[in-house]
């Protein structure tokens, strides 16, 4: 099928975070259309502006843009008028939205998210403490953790641990391993909420493939044996019912969705703690 292509510039006085992931949240419903992103970060200059001004017009397509300063917008607005192109200030509806609920307005400070509060900081710690402790490496201060992973190799431990990280979540992930105990501390552990992580044997068995396929490794082994994986997978089940850990299905989910419902039992465990 042949793809149609389109411009898309995306104007931010920020980092441009924002606006791409709502451009791409959206423009990746419409099946084979693709847009071309032309990013411009850190706009807060006229002369800064003009670069991006003069892009659109020699590629003239959707102009999507946070800009907190007045006059540039005026400028961006003006001059997308003129070019006969479509612009949309992407903030806009949600701060007008607020402004009315709150009965204030907002401070216009650009970039105001990504000042370095104790929530960042937090992040980065939750970030070091994630990485030091991937893939079972140094269990014995496990009980400092928020969140600990369980499943077998291929069910997205790693991606899922990094995200929940960068939302303030000290996570460690522990791989398991047919017929090998986990660490006694694990099964000791009292403060961190404790997932075990699964997915149907054939999708493990397809992820496993690919990832020797990139390495050129030999195919011809128990790893992506269809019957060693399903038993592998039925052991993880039995370990996590002993044990009453909740379970999550990682089979149809994105790394978004599974950390989702991951820090929603997570919240659960601390409002029964906190009632307690």
């Amino acid at each position: 099928m042949s793809r149609n292509f389109f411009h898309i510039h995306l104007v931010s006085d920020s980092t441009g975070e924002t606006l791409l992931t709502v451009a791409r949240a959206v423009t990746v419903q419409y099946e084979g259309i693709s847009a071309i992103e032309h990013i411009y970060p850190l706009v807060r200059t006229k002369a800064q502006l003009e670069k991006a001004l003069d892009d659109i017009e020699s590629a003239p397509g959707i102009v999507l843009y946070t800009l907190v300063d007045q006059d540039l917008n005026e400028q961006l607005e003006e001059t997308c008028r003129n070019l006969g192109v479509p612009f949309l200030s992407v903030l806009s509806p949600v701060h007008s939205l607020l402004q009315s609920y709150l009965g204030t307005a907002a401070t216009g400070r650009s970039g105001a998210q990504h000042v370095l509060n104790a929530e960042y900081f937090k992040r980065i710690e939750a970030m070091n403490f994630t990485l030091l402790h991937d893939d079972g490496h140094l269990p014995d201060d496990i009980e400092q953790a928020d969140i600990i992973l369980l499943g077998v190799s291929r069910t997205s431990k790693t991606p899922t641990s990094i995200y929940l990280a960068n939302r303030g979540l000290k996570t460690a992930n522990i791989p398991l391993i047919l017929n090998v105990p986990i660490p006694e501390k694990i099964l000791q552990a009292r403060r961190p909420l404790i997932v075990g992580l699964v997915a149907t044997p054939e999708r493990i068995v397809q992820i496993r493939q690919n990832r020797l396929l990139s390495l050129n490794a030999d195919e011809d082994t128990d790893y992506v044996d269809r019957d060693t994986v399903a038993e592998e997978i039925s052991e993880s089940r039995r370990l996590f019912a002993r044990n009453n850990w909740p379970i999550i299905d990682v089979t149809r989910r994105s790394i978004e969705e599974t950390a989702a419902a991951i820090i929603e039992k997570y919240r659960e465990r601390r409002m029964q703690d906190v009632a307690i």
